[in-house]
């Protein structure tokens, strides 16, 4: 009986010399409507089966590079003549079963070959994609408009458009038991450190998971600490923001199915730093770039301190501005904890409304929340206008910096329920608690507040401050990259 079963094992997973049967194999495993079989013959009698999904791969090519080369193959040709006369630059062999199913799921299409064992792997991929197109969130004036899509060949090939070097690797692993995802893992041979890929590579592939539909998942597997509130991955959706990294010495990843790419290890200092920032004079990056920490600040401290000064330390706002806050509030019902606290949670529900409506009733959606309902919200004396104010302007703030909205969006919860209940010295202490576990914090041996914390100097050319192109020729020491020098220039004007 074990010899009898590990025999029909081993026939199911071997490719047999009749054609039919090897048909029937594959349709028994991959029994969906499909996955499509067109048997043909050549003029001289020999017989062929093209086995592939309908929808990912290319019908018009398979019947230009396959079809039309095997017209006038004669019965008794060799495979290695058929071999050959295969017009397609993607042709690998293929003897198992199980791997034929894996080629025709990820879109390629498998020839099969009466009184041969073996077949051919064709790559005809063809998956639907849209064209590449500047992305919604990382909008610049100056710069490339290119922006990566949900289809990993064309951001791979992005990324060769821009990095031409023979040091560039791409590694390609499967990630998702049912999806079989393919996550490609970029980094610059002698630039970055050692051992950082292949660290990265285990963090993802040691994950079993159905499917991964998205990079966000790549992202907590590659996360030290996934439940953290700060992340441990940068974002890119631009490639020439990618490949800037990339050359800086860190590991990039793209996600097949997936328009937003991760780069490791991260500083939260990247966030506040955008493509544009190089495309410009260094005077005006840093300009914007102490803009953006200020607004971020505000963002996620203003509605904290309005509330504990008002209900604790009212002798922090200044005279003239308490009278008029004074005369705004006069009347309500609620609290100022409350109020602000019922003000934001109608703020995060129209956002969350307006992006999930359709497009048009989510415009109007806008008008009515904020002129509508916030207008007779102050009449009927629910919430005063100082309110609507601090947290209109709180948010505004927090998208300044896009990639932090998710972490900002909600430290200012936090903060806003610790000053509440507690006051200024809970916002003190929990700042001061905040700052003590961010310094502690890591990823991939890269500290998450560098180059503040600890502080490197020749980093800090390019944090808050943007010293010109030619004060830039090392790269980020707190990189340990193995290669430290990125411009050569006798140029010190």
């Amino acid at each position: 009986m074990i010899v009898k079963y590990f025999l029909s094992n081993f026939t199911d997973n071997i490719c047999m010399t009749s054609l039919d049967k090897n048909v029937k194999a594959v349709k028994k495993i991959l029994s969906s409507e499909d996955v499509l079989v067109f048997e043909f013959a050549s003029e001289g009698g020999k017989k062929f089966a093209a086995v592939y999904a309908d929808g990912i791969s290319d019908k018009a090519l398979l019947g230009e590079l396959v079809v039309k080369p095997l017209r006038d193959v004669k019965k008794d040709e060799k495979l290695e003549r058929i071999k050959l006369l295969l017009a397609s630059p993607e042709v690998k062999d293929g003897k198992k079963i199980e791997d034929a199913v894996n080629e025709i799921s990820d879109g390629n299409a498998v020839l099969f070959v009466d009184g041969e064992a073996e077949y051919f792997i064709i790559g005809l991929k063809k998956p639907p994609a849209r064209a590449v197109a500047e992305p919604p969130t990382q909008i610049a004036v100056k710069g490339p408009r290119e922006g990566f899509i949900e289809e990993i060949k064309t951001n791979m090939g992005l990324v060769r458009k821009r990095i031409k070097s023979d040091k560039l690797q791409i590694k390609t692993v499967k990630c998702g038991k049912r999806s079989d995802t393919a996550v490609a893992i970029v980094y610059i041979e002698g630039v970055c450190p050692k051992g950082l890929p292949e660290k990265i590579q285990k963090e993802i592939e040691k994950n079993e998971i159905d499917i991964v539909p998205d990079s966000s998942y790549i992202s907590a597997f590659v996360s030290k600490k996934p439940r953290s509130v700060f992340k441990r991955c940068a974002t890119a959706e631009k490639p020439d923001i990618f490949c800037a990294k990339v050359c800086e010495g860190r590991v990039g990843i793209l996600v097949d199915g997936s328009p937003i790419a991760l780069t490791v290890p991260y500083m939260i200092v990247e966030d506040f730093q955008t493509g544009e920032d190089y495309y410009t004079s260094s005077y005006r990056a840093t300009t914007l770039r102490i803009i953006r920490f200020i607004s971020v600040m505000i963002g996620v401290f203003l509605p904290a301190l309005y509330v504990s000064a008002q209900l604790f330390k009212i002798q922090l706002i200044p005279f003239r501005l308490l009278l008029k806050i004074s005369s705004s509030v006069q009347g309500l019902a609620l609290s100022p904890s409350i109020e602000m606290f019922l003000t934001l949670l109608v703020l995060e529900v129209l956002n969350e409304a307006s992006i999930r409506m359709p497009k048009y009733v989510g415009l109007a959606l806008s008008v009515v929340g904020a002129l509508v309902l916030g207008d007779t919200a102050v009449k009927a004396g629910i919430i005063s206008t100082p309110a609507i104010i601090i947290i209109a302007f709180s948010a505004i703030c927090l998208y300044t910096v896009p990639d932090l909205v998710e972490t900002t969006t909600t430290l200012r919860w936090i903060f806003l329920i610790v000053a509440g209940s507690v006051g200024p010295f809970g916002v003190v202490v929990l700042t001061c608690f905040l700052i003590s576990y961010l310094v502690t914090e890591q990823s991939y041996g890269v500290p998450l507040l560098a180059p503040f914390a600890p502080i490197v100097k020749s980093d800090l050319a390019d944090s808050l401050y943007k010293a010109n192109g030619y004060s830039l020729k090392k790269r980020p020491k707190v990189l340990k990259t193995p290669d430290k020098v990125r411009l050569k220039s006798e140029d010190k004007s």
